[in-house]
């Protein structure tokens, strides 16, 4: 199924895929794109028979590449798309299942977030991480980062917004595979198949296990009130010029 930048698959063997679709703009999320993903991420979230999902792209030049900030929109119409975002990152970090980041090209932004969100990732090697939201003063970052490679190394990476490529990556732990970028996805869902052959219901005890042990339902819920507090009395995300 393709819509609105977002196609989606499922494979007969419990896996689905979901893959974003808008090439020419590197995976920007625009306003229409999120609420396709988040629709998509909600019809998946309900199937029973589900045991592993990957997030991956139509193309390895980019997963995704942040905020369409291009997009024109009034006041009312950036707070939705803001409201859109949390919807999403709430949705991958309650997602019942585990779920795997096909990390190719560019991952900056929103793109580093969801990779972040991810329960494991598999990372190409023309990978470009950013997580750029300091550059426009974006209160995103600690919920996801700093629980996967600690405090210390999390801030130097959110406070600089430097680029990280696939060796570095690896060497942080935020790797849990390494391809050549053509081949990430394949090794995802590789990857994927390895989860589905265990116990279905286990897998979903254990999910929401490190969900309630680590708290991220409440570190994702406090960073999205920051995102909507930024959006409605701050300076917000870019609206089109």
């Amino acid at each position: 199924m393709s819509s609105s930048g977002v196609q989606s698959e499922r494979l007969d063997d419990g896996i689905a895929v979901i893959r974003l679709d808008r090439p020419a703009k590197r995976n920007a999320l625009d306003t229409a794109t999120l609420g396709t993903l988040n629709d998509t991420l909600d019809e998946l979230a309900a199937d029973d028979a589900l045991h592993a999902l990957v997030l991956s792209t139509t193309s390895t030049r980019a997963f995704c590449a942040g905020a369409d900030v291009g997009e024109m929109l009034d006041y009312a119409g950036g707070v939705a798309r803001m409201a859109a975002f949390t919807r999403m990152y709430a949705a991958i970090d309650a997602f019942p299942v585990p779920v795997i980041a096909v990390c190719v090209g560019n991952c900056v932004g929103a793109g580093a977030e969801i990779v972040a969100g991810a329960d494991l990732r598999v990372g190409g090697d023309n990978l470009t991480l950013a997580w750029a939201g300091a550059r426009l003063g974006v209160p995103v970052g600690p919920a996801r980062l700093a629980p996967l490679i600690g405090v210390s190394r999390a801030k130097e990476l959110v406070y600089t917004g430097r680029v990280v490529g696939q060796a570095e990556a690896a060497a942080l732990g935020l790797l849990h595979r390494t391809a050549a970028a053509d081949d990430a996805e394949r090794v995802a869902l590789e990857l994927a198949a390895e989860l589905a052959a265990q116990s279905p219901a286990g897998l979903r005890v254990l999910k929401q296990m490190f969900r309630d042990l680590d708290r991220t339902a409440e570190r994702v819920a406090y960073e999205n009130e920051q995102l909507l507090r930024f959006q409605q009395h701050g300076a917000g995300l870019p609206r089109g010029s």
